[in-house]
């Protein structure tokens, strides 16, 4: 893995199902890094800790939203192949919204790539109402 690699998880409330994942993301090289709810309103490129990129001191105090998220920064196609097969070894149920931090999505804040992917995932399923 590449030492940049990170993972953002938000929303993972199974303790057995969090501990899993974070042991896959370990497991291959990479930082995990819990997103909470006052962070909603931070870029996540700040989040991922990209270099340059500041937190705000704006908490969020929103409802939020409660489907799990994950965003993966550094990471290679072959390192995300590894990390979907570990899912699938596991037998865990996959994240439906997971994203690679990009340069156009590094500046948007939790809410804004909740938004995106549920839009995405929903084209993509064909279920409006499943996210």
């Amino acid at each position: 893995m590449n030492p940049g690699c990170t993972v953002l998880l938000y929303n993972i409330t199974d303790p057995g199902r969090k501990q899993k994942i974070k042991f896959i993301c370990v497991r291959l090289g990479a930082k995990i890094i819990t997103v909470e709810p006052a962070e909603y309103l931070q870029p996540v490129g700040a989040l991922a800790k990209i270099p340059g990129m500041e937190k705000g001191a704006e908490a969020y105090e929103g409802p939020g939203f409660s489907e799990e998220m994950m965003l993966l920064k550094g990471f290679t196609d072959g390192q995300l192949n590894d990390l979907l097969r570990a899912f699938r070894r596991e037998r865990l149920d996959k994240v439906n919204l997971k994203a690679v931090l990009t340069d156009t999505n590094r500046e948007w804040n939790s809410l804004e790539l909740y938004e995106e992917l549920k839009r995405e995932h929903e084209k993509m399923s064909g279920d409006p109402g499943q996210a």
